[in-house]
């Protein structure tokens, strides 16, 4: 879907105003040029200065409303109102950001609301059309804005654990003679290798031939560190071994 003005082949080669309330109208279409579908329209531009004047005067107010709440429903207020010929999502996001930190008492957080927009942007162009076409009613706006948040933290928090996972392993290792084709293949593994680890997987990432592949990956199966996978024959892969920090 894409932001247009009022002519979408004037909208490619028209200048963007910076700094500045835009000064046309705004739709939001998709589809083949002459067949396009409007999603949304936003405010006629003679009404811009008014809503910003209201929405920033919300925005800094003191209120018993919970921030994350505020956040979400910011976001929404900013992106309907659609104030810039460029850049208002991103400008949205950070609203949002701003709220965040506010309600965390925190500058620094662990996890990216904004990217989970970007991988979620499908239901959230479909929630954002349905809310700002519908009532004010906006219970299923902050459903789906609370959920993403909760995917955002759910994503960083694996992420986190997948670090303390390394970190516990080469410590548990750290007093075991490895060559340097051992240390970078474990380390693909520990980062979340994808499909069965086989001598000729080992071989390719290493750069060695098949036979130091083999050597390498029985050296660490006697220490312990990979476990041979049931398949066994043929199709014979190893696994990491669970290992536990020496006191």
């Amino acid at each position: 879907m894409v932001y247009g003005s009022l002519s979408r082949r004037e909208n490619l080669i028209k200048k963007i105003t910076r700094g500045e309330w835009r000064k046309g109208p705004v739709y939001l279409v998709s589809g083949q040029l002459g067949k396009e579908k409007n999603h949304f329209e936003a405010p006629v531009a003679s009404r811009v200065h008014e809503e910003m004047k209201h929405f920033l005067a919300w925005v800094n107010e003191e209120a018993s409303l919970d921030l994350v709440l505020k956040a979400a429903l910011a976001h929404l207020w900013f992106v309907t109102i659609h104030p810039f010929d460029d850049g208002n999502g991103r400008i949205g996001r950070a609203i949002v950001d701003f709220f965040l930190v506010r309600s965390e008492k925190c500058s620094h957080r662990f996890y990216s609301l904004s990217e989970q927009i970007q991988i979620d942007r499908n239901r959230y162009y479909a929630i954002l059309e349905r809310t700002q076409k519908g009532t004010l009613d906006v219970t299923a706006w902050l459903e789906w804005f609370l959920g993403c948040l909760a995917r955002a933290i759910e994503k960083a928090l694996g992420m986190l654990e997948r670090v303390l996972d390394k970190a516990r392993t080469w410590k548990a290792l750290a007093h075991v003679a490895l060559n340097e084709r051992q240390c970078k293949v474990l380390n693909r593994l520990l980062d979340g290798f994808e499909g069965k680890l086989t001598s000729s997987k080992w071989a390719k990432i290493a750069k060695c031939s098949q036979d130091t592949a083999y050597r390498d990956i029985i050296d660490l199966i006697e220490k312990g560190i990979l476990v041979k996978n049931a398949e066994g024959g043929r199709s014979s892969s190893c696994s990491l071994a669970e290992q536990k920090p020496k006191n």
